[in-house]
């Protein structure tokens, strides 16, 4: 397990969420895959990812076993957790038209970490 800032543990461990608009991932777009940033686990490829304009970066699918989904406890919408550890990614939306499978992983930055492709 990788050590935690104060702020990566409020978002990963307490379920928080950033600012839109204020991840390092929200507007980037190079080859690679993003994993974990508390245990790297491979969450999401570069490939999947898309400019959905919501303010926290988008991925239209994950890699397969990497992301766990749950009903968050408002109710309403559905929580993904990194599959191995449990920390919080952020939430999926089905439903609104963004890219052909009509989902969106809706992730924190400070809950991932980017691996260059073949690095």
């Amino acid at each position: 397990m990788q050590k935690l800032t104060q702020e990566e543990a409020r978002i990963i461990l307490e379920k928080g969420t950033e600012p839109p608009f204020s991840g390092e991932y929200d507007r980037f777009f190079e080859e690679g895959i993003y994993v974990c940033r508390q245990c790297e686990n491979p969450l999401f490829s570069s490939e999947s990812k898309f400019k959905s304009g919501c303010g926290w970066p988008s991925f239209e699918d994950c890699i397969e076993g990497g992301v766990k989904e749950s009903l968050d406890a408002d109710g309403r919408r559905i929580e993904i957790t990194c599959a191995n550890c449990g920390g919080h990614l952020g939430h999926v939306f089905r439903g609104e038209g963004y890219t052909d499978k009509d989902t969106r992983h809706c992730v924190n930055s400070l809950s991932i970490r980017f691996k260059k492709q073949n690095a």
